[in-house]
């Protein structure tokens, strides 16, 4: 795996959005909401003003004019450089190819279940199962309004990416509840945990 100067997933976001056309920052950030990216990308003013300037340092991206609308402030517009674009081909290509070990807090959670006790376990899991229905209705209506609309699926892939994983996990969930129920996952005698 190579060592990048920049591994903010962030930044990968803006890379991608700067081979359509040079954006300055606020309209970096509008169109990733418009493109409903603030579920695959943690986006805030300062995280995103931070990783322009982060991708600038490195020569990935460079100013390349700065514009004033009216009254509002003057905003510097980026571009892509070489050097930028051929690291993000390669990120995203590495990024593809190779699984990393992640660690996400629900498998750290689930791995001490039995603590909870079969009771407060179910409470807990029909609450997850609720929300990630929500967040399946969520994904549908994303897509809906994109990829329904006409824009092509491509943009929109990570979504339905994430959907088909927390359909996977209702599904587990769902099976995990329905055993913990009939008692067949079997369940260690309290203090034994």
């Amino acid at each position: 795996m190579v060592r990048r100067k920049v591994t903010n997933t962030l930044a990968l976001a803006l890379l991608g959005l700067l081979i359509e056309r040079p954006m300055h920052p606020y309209e970096m950030a509008a169109t990733l909401r418009e493109r409903h990216k603030d579920g695959s990308f943690k986006i805030n003013s300062g995280s995103l003003y931070d990783t322009v300037e982060a991708l600038a340092r490195h020569g990935w991206i460079e100013p390349v004019e700065t514009v004033r609308a009216g009254n509002r402030p003057e905003r510097t517009v980026y571009a892509h450089t070489e050097l930028g674009r051929a690291e993000f081909v390669s990120w995203l290509d590495e990024l593809v190819r190779t699984p990393v070990a992640e660690f996400p807090k629900f498998i750290a959670a689930v791995s001490y279940l039995g603590a909870l006790g079969p009771v407060r376990a179910v409470d807990a899991l029909e609450e997850r199962a609720r929300h990630l229905v929500d967040r399946i209705a969520g994904a549908d209506t994303a897509l809906e309004e994109t990829v329904g609309a006409g824009a092509p699926r491509l943009f929109m892939i990570e979504v339905e990416y994430v959907r088909h994983a927390w359909q996977a996990e209702l599904e587990w969930t769902r099976q995990i509840i329905a055993e913990i129920r009939d008692g067949s996952l079997a369940w260690p005698e309290p203090g034994t945990f």
